[in-house]
């Protein structure tokens, strides 16, 4: 299958000694440098996750639109944004301003979020689930407003006193917004509800669950039962899949000054708890491109996929993880992608 290559970056910053992101204004320089560095060498997407109460991006569409305005032809896109956090309507306007400035090129991961730093943080934000409601209804309730938003759907009525009647969207629009929307799903009944909801599919290395096989095929299962529940929800359109893999090339003697150590101890899946649930986290490649190669093409998942995305370790600067791209992209066109 053929097989858009993005990268996704945590973005984390921290004055230390090794990283070159040492504030919060560096990350987002940064970032928007890495994503027109990662265009010039082939890339297709550049995604970023978001997190709230840490020292990583949290509101993520003024970088998404800086990178849109610097690049022109680069998906630019989040890999989440927790939707208990958002206002529906406000993250509406700004998503399609966003996209608008891009040409359609907007990629937008939205999920139920991942454990963080604080207890509910999502609360100092104003948003407190309603009796009977867990916080993962409410993300789905604010996902359900802001898709609504995004196809056109009336939230207000017009006030007749200024020759305005009827239903009123928000504005502005960009027609194929909701095409490209995914959700990040952690478990086969997420991937379900997903693909019910009409939205791209955006598969991790971490799934919820844990059935004792490796975590390729676990993630291919999850990626079968979503394109299965796809086609029998009668949408007209193919989805897209994504799946994120933490790709480390030793190219040279630098990289394999920080990666030759993990790679034996990295190589191999790993199970563990997370929100109370026993999970299966994937490994990472690491190795002499040509040994990626062939472990990377025997990854069931991969190949089910469209599109792979691969985590940069973002505090290693601009120009090192431009030169790992690269060496991923023609991994890559090893593999056929």
């Amino acid at each position: 299958m053929q097989k858009s290559i993005g990268f996704l970056s945590f973005n984390h910053w921290r004055d230390v000694p090794g990283s070159v992101v040492r504030s919060a204004r560096d990350s987002l320089i940064q970032s928007i440098e890495l994503a027109v560095a990662a265009e010039e060498v082939g890339v297709a997407g550049a995604f970023f996750r978001v997190h709230h109460f840490a020292e990583q991006q949290a509101s993520p569409f003024p970088l998404l639109a800086a990178i849109a305005a610097r690049t022109s032809r680069l998906e630019m896109g989040t890999g989440v944004i927790d939707m208990r956090y958002e206002n529906p309507l406000y993250m509406a306007e700004e998503a399609a301003q966003t996209d608008l400035i891009s040409g359609g090129r907007l990629q937008l991961g939205i999920s139920r979020g991942s454990p963080e730093t604080v207890v509910a943080g999502y609360r100092h934000f104003g948003y407190v689930p309603a009796e009977g409601q867990t916080d993962a209804d409410m993300a789905r309730e604010h996902t359900d407003a802001f898709l609504g938003a995004i196809e056109g759907r009336p939230v207000a009525q017009g006030d007749p006193r200024m020759g305005v009647r009827g239903g009123v969207a928000i504005q502005p629009q960009s027609e194929t917004l909701r095409e490209r929307v995914w959700w990040g799903s952690g478990n086969s009944s997420s991937a379900e509800w997903t693909a019910r909801q009409g939205m791209n599919l955006m598969s991790s290395t971490l799934l919820l669950e844990e059935k004792g096989i490796p975590f390729d095929e676990l993630q291919a299962e999850q990626i079968g039962l979503f394109r299965r529940t796809w086609e029998q929800s009668g949408w007209q359109r193919t989805p897209r899949v994504s799946v994120t893999r933490s790709v480390l090339p030793i190219i040279d003697d630098e990289t394999r000054l920080y990666f030759g150590a993990r790679s034996r101890r990295d190589s191999q899946d790993q199970v563990g708890v997370i929100d109370g649930f026993t999970s299966r986290f994937g490994r990472s490649f690491i190795g002499e491109p040509e040994q990626i190669v062939a472990e990377l093409g025997k990854d069931q998942a991969v190949r089910d996929a469209d599109t792979v995305m691969i985590a940069v370790p973002n505090q290693l600067g601009v120009d090192f993880n431009a030169r790992l791209l690269q060496a991923v992209v023609q991994i890559g066109g090893e593999l056929g992608w």
